[in-house]
């Protein structure tokens, strides 16, 4: 073979690696696209109901991110005590299910993080989870606590504090028999992160107060309410920075509260100002005890409200 012939035979080669790459990524545009639609689709539709959410304690609802685990692992028991202690309004908790489909608390896919073992949780069974020590740096429990069940969760929080559950992994049908057991069906709400946890959500118990974060880029009033009449959610999340002043006060117009994440290596007064300035809801902090005083201080508590979505 000449050498033209080896230049030709090696820019094919390039040329068909170059469109391999190009459909590859084509690919994976087109199903961000259809997830998106299937999504937008799946929410569409659904008939909207009249929910009452469970009853705050705050005017500003103080989210505690994954428990209170400034001196906690985080989604420990401890962590929940502590948010009850400071009064916040719910802990943030994410829940998945075991390789034997037992619930627990963990926010990774793996344990790797939190404890002193290794491993995928939906790939051990709940005796080996059970036996590993959760891990936190800033805690004087290290290596003493162990990871919850959902069920411990729920005794914990009854009457005290109401759950704010990131449906991570689990079945629908098994965590709402969970909840009904503890009798917490009026102190729970509930994440969601794909459609069909949504649509299982909606059609096995429809009365659960669902949240979603933002999937689209939203400008203004128009917009907002525009969304709002395609996806019926009945609580909004997100990073508090994608919010308005205008699109919060056109969710709220709508029945829609803005639970802003607001939780940051950089939490202040000034920082949470922001986030109350716009007109947020709820606030979602890794420093619940701070944010709370610093709200009475400001006299920003009120007494016990329900928040209503209309038809």
């Amino acid at each position: 073979m000449n050498n033209k012939s080896k230049e030709a035979t090696c820019l094919k080669r390039q040329l068909i690696f170059l469109y391999l790459n190009i459909f590859i990524d084509m690919k994976a545009i087109l199903f961000q696209f259809i997830l998106l639609v299937f999504f937008t689709f799946q929410l569409n539709g659904q008939k909207k109901a009249l929910l009452i959410l469970p009853i705050s304690k705050n005017n500003i609802i103080v989210i505690a991110h994954r428990g209170d685990h400034t001196a906690a692992p985080e989604n420990s028991l401890l962590s929940i005590q502590n948010a009850i202690k400071d009064e916040a309004d719910y802990v943030e908790l994410d829940i998945r299910t075991t390789l034997d489909s037992r619930l627990v608390l963990m926010h990774d896919a793996s344990v790797n993080r939190m404890t002193n073992g290794q491993g995928k949780v939906a790939e051990m069974s709940y005796d080996s989870i059970r036996s590993l020590k959760l891990f936190n740096k800033n805690s004087l429990h290290s290596d003493t606590l162990t990871i919850p069940t959902f069920e411990e969760a729920l005794q914990i929080c009854k009457q005290k504090i109401n759950i704010y559950l990131d449906f991570k992994n689990a079945d629908v049908k098994k965590v709402y028999e969970a909840i009904a057991a503890a009798n917490m069906e009026s102190q729970i709400v509930v994440y969601i992160n794909t459609p069909n946890q949504y649509m299982e959500w909606r059609k096995q118990v429809p009365t659960m107060p669902l949240i979603l974060s933002l999937n689209s880029k939203i400008k203004d009033s128009a917009e907002m309410v525009a969304y709002l009449n395609r996806v019926n959610i009945d609580i909004l999340d997100g990073n508090w920075n994608e919010y308005n002043k205008e699109t919060i006060k056109a969710a709220l117009s709508q029945g829609v509260p803005v639970w802003a994440d607001m939780q940051s290596v950089n939490e202040d007064e000034a920082y949470w100002n922001k986030g109350i300035e716009l007109g947020l809801s709820g606030i979602q902090t890794d420093h619940p005890k701070e944010l709370i005083e610093y709200l009475k201080r400001e006299s920003l508590l009120s007494k016990s409200t329900k928040l209503h979505k209309p038809n």
